[in-house]
């Protein structure tokens, strides 16, 4: 697998080149992959993986504010995701309500906004209380962006905005002729947010999984090997640097 994707897998410019503030991505998701893989492999239950990964969030973030990144999305929880045992899905509803009583002071300190997107419905209201809570707490905050894909599928995502599109249509409120790649982005989950620069998927997978498949259309891919609880910001450097590295054509020559 090294081989047959070595080209964007960990591909960088020399190491220690520094990276370049004008060409830092403005959007940058990460499929955060391998919590459980981690804890397996260091004897420890999942939950203990999904534990460490959240802790390792506020790394990466205070990383991604540093350079001037603008707005930074994590699969936290995907609409297959309901599907693990009962256990675990209990375990990662409260990790907000773990994360962000801890952390909320530090991300306002350094001007992060924190935002949320996917479906409410089928959230637990425990879960939505901590994150509506932090999404208040920082609303007026003016700098990086943190948004969490929570009970999030893109497939769903895009038959929803047809739908209320078309019932727009339907009511009279809109064209058929109105719709265009810039409107139609006006009714997906991401609305407000920049385009999306840079994907980084950690663990060793190489898919999308459902994730922002609209928004991918011209995004830069990163993968790695190394599980999510032990990604550290100098990975995350490695794949601006990876970013930085390539020439984004967009069908020209």
């Amino acid at each position: 697998m090294d081989r047959l994707f070595g080209w964007f897998r960990n591909k960088k410019p020399p190491d220690g080149e520094p990276i370049v503030g004008e060409n830092v991505p403005k959007h940058v998701a990460i499929i955060m992959d391998g919590n459980g893989r981690w804890a397996r492999s260091h004897g420890m239950p999942r939950i203990a993986g999904h534990r460490a990964g959240m802790k390792n969030v506020k790394t990466i973030t205070m990383a991604a504010n540093d350079l001037g990144v603008k707005a930074l999305t994590l699969y936290a929880f995907s609409t297959e995701n309901w599907k693990r045992p009962q256990e675990e899905v209990d375990f990662l509803m409260k990790l907000p309500q773990e994360f962000f009583p801890l952390e909320i002071g530090e991300l306002k300190a350094n001007n992060v906004r924190i935002r949320m997107m996917g479906e409410r419905e089928g959230l637990p209201e425990h879960t939505l209380r901590a994150v509506d809570a932090a999404i208040e707490d920082t609303k007026h905050n003016t700098g990086l962006i943190l948004n969490f894909a929570l009970n999030y599928g893109s497939r769903r995502e895009l038959l929803l905005g047809m739908r209320r599109f078309a019932e727009e249509v339907k009511s009279g409120e809109r064209e058929l002729d109105d719709l265009t790649e810039a409107t139609f982005g006006s009714y997906l989950q991401s609305e407000g947010l920049p385009e999306l620069d840079l994907l980084i998927r950690t663990s060793g997978e190489v898919r999308i999984s459902n994730f922002m498949l609209w928004q991918l259309a011209y995004t830069e891919l990163w993968f790695t090997d190394v599980y999510w609880p032990e990604f550290t910001e100098e990975h995350f450097y490695e794949a601006i640097r990876s970013y930085q590295g390539r020439a984004r054509r967009y069908g020209k020559l």
